[in-house]
C-alpha cells in the first residue's frame, strides 16, 4: 500500500517540524507550507490524502485556503485553531473542513484524528470500488466502464449483452425466465419477444464461453430460463 501523503500548513516552524517528524515516524510522506499562498500552490500541484491547515496564516487565512482548495479538490482537511472559539470551528466546517483541532494539542490526538479520517476515506473508496465492480473467480465486470474481463482478458460485449450478464451476475444461481429478462433488460414497452433473449444469450455465450454448448458461466434451466453460476477448473 502506498504511503499516505500529508500537507502540513502552519507559520510556526517548530510546530511544523514536530508534526512532520511524528508523521514520518508512522511512514507518511509529509510536505510543509508556511503561508496561505504556498499552501495553495502545494495543494494545486500535488495529490494529498489529508491537509493539516492552521487558521492563522500570513498572506491568506486558513479559511480562505480551505475555501479555495474546495473549488478543485475533495482532499480531507483538518483545521488547526489557536483558540477554543466555537465560531472558528463553525467557520472551518462551513468552508469545507472535515475536522478541527484546537491548539495547544497533543501530537497523539493529531495522529488519531488523521488515522480516523483516513480509515473513513479508505472504507468509502473500497465500498465505491466494490459497488462499481462485479468479481467472480474468472470473470469480472467494470460496471461504470461497461467492460468485461475473463481471466484478465477483455471481452467485447454489446450494451444489451453486458446488461444481461450484469443482471445474472448480480443474482448468481437465480433463474430468470426469458420474459423476466426481456422486461428487466429491454423494458416493459419493448417490441421484442422471448426469442430476442435467446439470441442475446447465444451471442453472449459465443463471446464468453470457451465451449458455448457446455457453458461455464451462463446456464439454462430447461423450461424455466437462464442463470449465472461460475464453474471453474479445479
Amino acid at each position: 500500500m502506498a504511503a499516505k501523503r500529508v500537507l502540513v500548513v502552519d507559520d510556526e516552524k517548530l510546530i511544523v517540524k514536530g508534526i512532520r517528524f511524528s508523521l514520518e515516524q508512522d511512514g507518511m510522506q509529509v510536505d510543509c507550507a508556511y503561508d496561505g499562498e504556498e499552501a495553495l500552490e502545494y495543494a494545486r500541484n500535488n495529490e494529498y490524502d489529508i491537509i493539516l491547515l492552521d487558521v492563522m496564516l500570513p498572506k491568506l487565512s486558513g479559511f480562505e485556503v480551505c475555501q479555495q482548495i474546495r473549488e478543485f479538490s475533495n482532499v480531507s482537511i483538518i483545521m488547526l485553531t489557536a483558540r477554543g472559539d466555537d465560531m472558528d470551528k463553525i467557520l472551518g466546517l462551513e468552508y469545507g473542513a472535515d475536522d478541527y483541532i484546537t491548539k495547544p494539542f497533543n501530537i497523539l490526538e493529531v495522529k488519531a484524528r488523521i488515522k480516523a479520517i483516513m480509515r473513513r476515506v479508505d472504507k468509502k473508496e473500497k465500498a465505491e470500488d466494490e459497488k462499481s465492480r462485479l468479481e467472480g473467480k474468472e470473470i469480472s465486470l467494470d460496471r461504470e466502464g461497461k467492460r468485461t474481463f475473463i481471466k484478465g482478458r477483455e471481452i467485447s460485449l454489446t450494451a444489451k449483452e453486458f446488461e444481461v450478464l450484469e443482471l445474472l451476475m448480480l443474482h448468481p444461481d437465480k433463474v430468470y425466465s426469458r420474459e423476466s429478462l426481456l422486461k428487466l433488460v429491454w423494458g416493459s414497452d419493448s417490441p421484442g419477444d422471448a426469442r430476442t433473449v435467446d439470441v442475446h444469450i447465444r451471442r453472449l455465450r459465443e463471446k464468453i464461453e470457451s465451449n458455448p454448448s457446455e457453458p461455464r458461466y451462463v446456464h439454462t434451466k430447461w423450461g424455466v430460463g437462464y442463470y449465472f453460476l461460475e464453474k471453474c477448473d479445479n
